[in-house]
C-alpha cells in the first residue's frame, strides 16, 4: 500500500499577546493615601473655629428668640391687664343699673366683684411676665384639673370672640 502522506499541518503560530502596559506603582502606595485623606481633613484649629462659631451663632439666636418671646408675653400680659381692668369698669358701671333694678345689696355684689377683678388687674400689672409665668406653673402642680378646665373656659370664649370679631368686619 502505498502510504499517502499527510500535509504537514501548518503550525500555527502562538497567540501573539498585546504587551502589557507598563503599571507604573508609586513605590510607598500606602503612604501616598493617608496622606491625602489627611489633606482632605480640616485641621483641627480650623474645626475647632467652625464648632466655637456655630454656638457663639447659636447662642445668639437662642438670646434673640428669648428677647422675642419676652417682649410678646409683656405685651400680652399688657392687653390682658388692660382687658381685666375694662372689664372691671364694666362691672361697676353696671352696679349703678343693678341697684335699680334688682336691689341695692345686689348692686353691693357687683361693686365688690369689681373690686376684686380690679384687685386682679392691678397685681397682674405689678408682676414681671417670668414671675407670671412660674407662678401659673405652680398653679397647674397643684391642681391641673382646674388649670386644664380654666384652659378650656378660655379657649373657649376667645374662640368665640375671635368668631363674633370676624363677622363685624
Amino acid at each position: 500500500m502505498a502510504e499517502t502522506k499527510r500535509p504537514a499541518a501548518a503550525s500555527k503560530p502562538a497567540a501573539v499577546r498585546p504587551a502589557a502596559k507598563p503599571t507604573a506603582k508609586p513605590a510607598n502606595t500606602k503612604a501616598a493615601a493617608p496622606r491625602a485623606v489627611a489633606k482632605a481633613q480640616p485641621s483641627k484649629g480650623t474645626t475647632d473655629n467652625a464648632k466655637s462659631k456655630v454656638k457663639s451663632d447659636m447662642n445668639d439666636f437662642k438670646a434673640q428668640a428669648t428677647d422675642t418671646v419676652r417682649a410678646a408675653a409683656t405685651k400680652g400680659k399688657d392687653r390682658a391687664t388692660e382687658a381685666v381692668g375694662s372689664i372691671s369698669k364694666l362691672i361697676r358701671d353696671s352696679a349703678g343699673t343693678i341697684d335699680d333694678n334688682v336691689g341695692k345689696q345686689y348692686g353691693d355684689y357687683a361693686r365688690s366683684a369689681a373690686d376684686m377683678v380690679e384687685g386682679f388687674a392691678s397685681k397682674m400689672d405689678a408682676k414681671d411676665v417670668d414671675v407670671l409665668a412660674e407662678d401659673a406653673r405652680q398653679f397647674v402642680r397643684r391642681s391641673p384639673a382646674v388649670a386644664i378646665g380654666a384652659a378650656a373656659a378660655i379657649g373657649f370664649v376667645l374662640a368665640r370672640l375671635v368668631r363674633s370679631g370676624g363677622k363685624d368686619a
